[in-house]
């Protein structure tokens, strides 16, 4: 039995541009927090915003962000997405490399607060002094409203609780 080479090649290309269509149609990037309908802050609770500014040198990893050692999302590069929390003391982290000063934040909530968290990614060079390799290593800061709602509206949203 021979195959035709030309229409080998035609049915090849169809299937690479169907594969290339199924993967883009099933991946889209998330509409803006700015156009997205959130709800209010639920009586009784606390609002705690997480975002991430994607910046062209910067990793693209995901690490868990936590919230008493306990997984609350992703930090997805240039994302932003909320959790609706009981009022209380929380310890904010996100998962890194190393764990250097300054890197997580101890928080307590009141009924109705709203408390915006960025996360932020600093390289670590390891394998000596030739810098083998590179880790990544993230840092959470809480940031006044006034400088973090500008940047929520702006970035992808990826839910809330």
């Amino acid at each position: 039995m021979s195959t035709n080479p030309v229409r080998l090649s035609r049915w090849l290309l169809r299937a690479g541009a169907g594969i290339v269509l199924l993967a883009t149609a099933g991946w889209a990037w998330p509409p803006p927090t700015a156009s997205i309908a959130v709800p209010p802050v639920p009586r009784g609770e606390a609002r705690l915003w997480f975002y991430r500014d994607l910046e062209p040198y910067e990793t693209l990893a995901r690490p868990y962000i936590r919230m008493n050692g306990g997984v609350v999302g992703l930090s997805e590069p240039g994302g932003t997405f909320y959790r609706d929390v009981p009022p209380g003391h929380y310890h904010v982290s996100v998962d890194s490399y190393l764990t250097d000063f300054n890197q997580t934040r101890d928080v307590d909530l009141a009924p109705g607060q709203q408390l915006y968290f960025k996360v932020l990614s600093s390289p670590v060079i390891c394998g000596g002094s030739r810098g083998n390799c590179m880790r990544d290593n993230f840092y959470v800061w809480t940031m006044p409203p006034e400088v973090a709602q500008a940047a929520v509206a702006r970035s992808p949203f990826f839910g809330g609780s």
